[in-house]
């Protein structure tokens, strides 16, 4: 089934929304989406009329089967666009989102597992993400945010969690990117910043909230 590209942004932006939160509301969406909450609710009413949300009174509504699907299906090609611009075509980390978010919308099944192939069959985005293969299932992985790592256990970072441009930015200013090895060498009470150690560079200074987004695994 072919969906416009705006039932596709409200699948999406419900899907991530259900995955933190369980149960979705209307207010929640629209703050998402940065639109009036009147305007989510007539494309509510479309959604639940093509059978994809599942409504509960009072408390809200989210994805079904089929929507959850669907919205993966979403999630499947913008993450491989992000990781085409960014391989292929040598767009930096922090300037393929707004660019994936139009291409996602592209319809073609055949084009996107073409796409996928030719990029050797990807299982995370440029930023860590998992990229759901053809039938919609994820790489599952152990991870922690730095903040929660240990000190002088050494990890690796697998993925951002906030991938906003002035995240990115600042990251890729310290020099922390996917894949790299780095450990905790102190912690700072007084507002929980980190000293940390990047493998052949001096150690660096990152916030509490910097911290908390940067997600890491067990160095391999």
């Amino acid at each position: 089934m072919k969906f416009s590209a705006s039932k596709e942004n409200h699948l999406k932006a419900i899907f991530h929304l259900q995955l933190e939160q369980g149960i979705v509301t209307t207010n929640a969406l629209a703050a998402a989406l940065q639109t009036r909450p009147a305007s989510v609710t007539d494309m509510l009413k479309k959604l639940k009329d093509q059978k994809l949300l599942l409504y509960e009174r009072y408390k809200g509504f989210r994805l079904n089967n089929e929507g959850k699907k669907a919205a993966i299906q979403v999630i499947r090609k913008h993450r491989l666009w992000e990781y085409f611009l960014v391989k292929k075509l040598q767009f930096g980390w922090d300037e393929v989102h707004e660019i994936a978010e139009e291409l996602e919308h592209i319809s073609s099944k055949k084009l996107v597992d073409r796409l996928d192939a030719f990029l050797g069959f990807p299982d995370t985005d440029p930023h860590g993400d998992p990229i759901p293969d053809s039938q919609g299932r994820f790489l599952q992985r152990r991870q922690i945010s730095l903040s929660e790592l240990p000190l002088n256990k050494p990890a690796q970072v697998s993925a951002i969690s906030s991938q906003t441009t002035e995240m990115l930015e600042l990251l890729q200013h310290k020099h922390i990117q996917l894949g790299t090895r780095l450990e905790i060498r102190k912690k700072f009470p007084f507002d929980n910043s980190l000293e940390v150690k990047i493998r052949n560079r001096p150690p660096v200074t990152l916030s509490a909230q910097v911290a908390k987004n940067v997600l890491v695994k067990d160095d391999e």
